[in-house]
Parts: C-alpha cells; sequence; structure tokens
C-alpha cells in the first residue's frame, strides 16, 4: 500500500481531500481515475468494467450508495429530526425559522425571524443555534439573550435562509461512521482549545484563532461567547476550551473511542431511519450529567473522513471507497 502522505505530496494543496481519497484508492483498487476539471480535483470520474461514476465536489455527495432523498432530508436538520422523533430516536429538538420574508406566503406561521425570539424566552434566553442546512460547524453557537440573538441573526441571513434554535445540552460527544449498518469508526469530539503562552491575551489568542476560521471559509467565533474577560492572559501552555461546535475544520480534536453499545445502537437505528446507508451519526452520551440519557445531535449523509488521514487509518479510507465503488458496481466487495 502506498502511503497516503506520499500521494497528497503530488497533488494541489487546493485539492479536496476525498478527491484525494478517491484518486489514491482508485490505485490501490486497479481503477481508473480521470481529473476532468483541470487538475482542480472538484469534478473527476472513476472507470472500471468499461463503465464511469462521475463525482464532484462542495455539496455533491461523494457517497453515491445514499439515495438523494434520503441524503437531502438527512441534510435539513429540522426534518431529520422530525423522522428520528418518530422512529423513536431521541434529539435534541428544536424549532426552525426563516431568515427573511421570502416565499412567506407559502410557509405556516410561528417560524419568522420575529418568533425565533420568543422561542429563545421560551428556552430561558439561552440556546444553541446554527444554520438549518449548515456544515462543518459554520455559524453554530451558544446564544445567550435578545441582543445577541438579533445580532447574531444579521450576520447569518447573509449566508443562509434558515436557523434551528434548539435548548443547550451538555454531555460527551461523538461521531459514528456507518456503513450498511456496520460501525467503521467512532470517535469522542472535543472543542477546540486556545493555548496560552504567557503573553498574549485571550483576545489576542482568539483573533489568531478567528484568522484560521476565516482562512477556512467559516464563521469567526464572537467575542461576547468567551465568558472570561479577553484581556485575561493564559500561562504557557494553558488551555482555554472554546465550547459550542466541535467540528475539526473549526479547530475541535476528535480521538477514536468507542461509546456503550446502547450509543451504537441509537446510532444504527437513526441512519436506518433516514434510509442512509452511509452516515456520521453525531451524539451525545451523559446528556446533561445522566448518565443513561443519550441525545442524537444530527445526521451526515456526507460526511467528511479527513480523521482517518490525521490518526493514520488509511486501511479505513480504503474500506471506505471499496464500498462506495461496489455500490455502483464499478469492483466487487
Amino acid at each position: 500500500m502506498r502511503k497516503l502522505d506520499e500521494f497528497r505530496a503530488e497533488k494541489p494543496a487546493f485539492y479536496p481531500d476525498q478527491a484525494v481519497y478517491a484518486a489514491w484508492s482508485c490505485a490501490e483498487l486497479g481503477l481508473g481515475f480521470e481529473d476532468i476539471e483541470g487538475g482542480t480535483g472538484l469534478l473527476f470520474r472513476v472507470t472500471s468494467k468499461g463503465q464511469a461514476v462521475h463525482f464532484g465536489a462542495g455539496r455533491c455527495s461523494w457517497y453515491p450508495q445514499n439515495n438523494a432523498t434520503a441524503a437531502t432530508l438527512a441534510s435539513d436538520k429540522y426534518f431529520a429530526n422530525r423522522i428520528l422523533e418518530e422512529a423513536g430516536v431521541a434529539t435534541l429538538g428544536g424549532d426552525y425559522f426563516f431568515l427573511n420574508a421570502r416565499h412567506r406566503a407559502f410557509r405556516p406561521e410561528g417560524h419568522e425571524r420575529e418568533d425565533a425570539f420568543k422561542y429563545l424566552e421560551k428556552l430561558g434566553s439561552k440556546a444553541f443555534v446554527k444554520p438549518l442546512t449548515g456544515s462543518r460547524g459554520d455559524f453554530a453557537q451558544v446564544i445567550r439573550g435578545e441582543e445577541a440573538l438579533y445580532r447574531y441573526l444579521l450576520v447569518v441571513a447573509e449566508h443562509y435562509d434558515a436557523v434551528l434554535v434548539q435548548p443547550v445540552t451538555t454531555g460527551q460527544e461523538y461521531r459514528i461512521f456507518l456503513l450498511d449498518g456496520e460501525v467503521v469508526y467512532s470517535a469522542r469530539k472535543f472543542s477546540p482549545t486556545l493555548v496560552g503562552d504567557g503573553a498574549q491575551s485571550l483576545r489576542e489568542l482568539l483573533s489568531a484563532h478567528n484568522a484560521l476560521l476565516k482562512a477556512r471559509g467559516l464563521s469567526l467565533i464572537d467575542p461576547y461567547v468567551i465568558a472570561s474577560s479577553l484581556d485575561d492572559v493564559l500561562p504557557a501552555g494553558g488551555l482555554f476550551q472554546i465550547k459550542g461546535r466541535t467540528n475539526l475544520s473549526a479547530g475541535g480534536r476528535m480521538a477514536f473511542e468507542t461509546p456503550a453499545d446502547t450509543a451504537l445502537a441509537m446510532a444504527k437505528q437513526a441512519a436506518q431511519a433516514l434510509g442512509l446507508r452511509a452516515a456520521a451519526v453525531d451524539l451525545f452520551t451523559d446528556v446533561d450529567g445522566d448518565p443513561d440519557a443519550i441525545r442524537v445531535i444530527e445526521v451526515n449523509s456526507n460526511p467528511s473522513i479527513r480523521l482517518l488521514e490525521e490518526l493514520d487509518r488509511p486501511d479505513l479510507i480504503l474500506k471506505i471507497w471499496r464500498r462506495s465503488f461496489s455500490a455502483v458496481d464499478l469492483i466487487d466487495v
């Protein structure tokens, strides 16, 4: 097996991760790989047995075994929650709210921007808010009070049409990656941390962190959510946890760890309820201090697998792409 890092070094820095993994997997499996977008990796064709299948970056699904209906429903966090609750899978609940008046005549009352403030009050003026169809942790954060929600919605409306407002929940967060009901891997998720150097203030450390998020095309951390003085200076090596989103792309960290069997069973039930053959289920265990409580956060129908490269598990990357190629008859399982 050729080393993945050596293979990646031959590709441009902007080449999408999954395009790298697909090309590497094709080389390992003896399949044809053709970049058909001028070497960008944004659009490519995989060939075998006289047939070809196309893949694209961005919003395009990397998992052809998922049908379009299931993948689309899963991408709407409210719809996905409703389907899961109907199937007996506990979620974090919440409600959705549109951010502009466009198409207002075609939707029911109670889901407009002004209604979000009433819902926030119902939740005790504290909520976790994220775009209804967002990804990579973009604009996912805790909101405290009407003023903070007003500022948040004003900014998010420039990028998204609607948000999901949920109760703030605590627990141990896991990601469970499934293929046809099989757990390929599970990992514990941790929040981003700022590391002190004994000289820079939290404000300066947060500014540097936000610069990285901006470079990745993600929303910045609002200084108002930091429950400490921004003028505080962390000692060298001291850590400050930024609670909220735990996505790798947002600076979070993940490590292989397997939760209880009950959590694995719930993840399988969630993927099955949504009709997904390939899925990453994010969930909380030990919800709000209850060791028996588990809640699904969301189900991703097009999950990134960058973690597997970072933790040196190319064998699992190959397994995932082999299964995807076999789903469209490019290779036998």
